[in-house]
């Protein structure tokens, strides 16, 4: 995932509480309990706040059909100014990024938070620190701030959904159905291994999550329904990294396995490569669950939007994958 090749792919088209530990047995442990509730759908007077915590953005960038798009819904946009700040590569200095993170999770006002920007940071606000009250809070973005999905699931707290808040109608008003707590459709990929399988889902960018690994962010994947997509990487880097995930045994207790979108540049494929669907299907088509490939979901379009920690049937017979409610 090339640092400025997924800036631009990722960039926008269009009072405290009790705090809740990040490390990965409090988090697992959490995310096993039946207690576990989603954030409450939004409604008319919904608040939301964008935030940019990793690289810088053009201080140009039109946020109003994002804001139009939530006002169409009923639900009120903040822009602050922050979000077009630049430190160095980034928006903001990590502590600052951190502490406006934390200062949007630990608002009573607010339901949600909308990651805009893209590049790469979001891990390092991570080491910065910051930490989530326990609540569980609407969080939308994909790309870099996978980092910040994957440790908010870790957390145990549920409202991290995988998604862009660019693209087509079609592609948000499923946001939207999240969202607003309303049905979604099952998405449709190829199935490559049958069964049927079900379990919470964990969605990531392969590179960020890969980059996770060993850090006390990384969530358990005991009996998930994993679904990973990636950018700007050759197959042969994608066989690399997911020979570390193999190595590090982190695939051996996973229900099923889902790929997105993987996108690269045909000219970093040399004569005798793997393709990109050899490279998935060897290295994940041997684990024993159901495989699904290209769901309609990563960079590029469509991406659709799935949440992490819900649970989902993954059916290898007919390539679907469908959240359960």
């Amino acid at each position: 995932m090339r640092r400025r090749s997924l800036l631009e792919l990722a960039s926008l088209a269009v009072g405290s509480g009790a705090m809740a530990s990040l490390w990965p047995g409090e988090g697992r442990a959490r995310q096993t309990s039946r207690a576990l509730q989603a954030p409450r759908p939004l409604r008319k007077g919904s608040r939301l706040r964008a935030l940019n915590p990793g690289t810088w953005m053009d201080p140009d960038t039109d946020f109003n059909p994002l804001v139009q798009r939530c006002e169409a819904q009923g639900w009120i946009l903040e822009v602050p100014e922050h979000v077009r700040g630049q430190w160095q590569w980034f928006s903001a200095p990590d502590a600052q990024r951190c502490q406006v993170i934390e200062q949007a999770w630990n608002d009573p006002t607010l339901d949600g938070v909308l990651y805009v920007g893209g590049g790469w940071g979001a891990a390092r606000v991570l080491e910065a620190g910051v930490q989530f009250p326990k609540r569980s809070f609407w969080s939308l973005g994909f790309s870099d701030s996978s980092a910040l999905l994957l440790a908010q699931w870790n957390a145990g707290l549920l409202g991290a959904i995988h998604g862009s808040t660019g693209g087509p109608e079609e592609q948000w008003s499923r946001t939207v159905s999240l969202l607003n707590g309303a049905p979604t459709a099952p998405l449709q990929g190829r199935a490559l291994r049958a069964g049927i399988v079900q379990g919470p889902l964990v969605v990531s960018n392969l590179t960020v999550a890969t980059h996770l690994i060993g850090t006390p962010w990384f969530p358990s994947l005991q009996g998930s329904v994993l679904v990973l997509e990636d950018v700007g990487e050759a197959p042969y880097r994608v066989d690399r990294m997911l020979t570390q995930w193999r190595s590090a045994g982190l695939l051996n207790s996973v229900a099923g396995v889902v790929c997105g979108r993987f996108s690269w540049k045909e000219d970093d494929i040399l004569p005798g490569d793997f393709s990109m669907a050899g490279i998935l299907e060897e290295r994940l088509g041997d684990l024993g669950v159901p495989l699904l490939l290209d769901l309609p979901l990563g960079h590029g379009l469509p991406n659709q939007s799935l949440p992490l920690g819900v649970k989902a049937q993954l059916n290898g017979n007919d390539g679907t994958l469908q959240l359960l409610r």
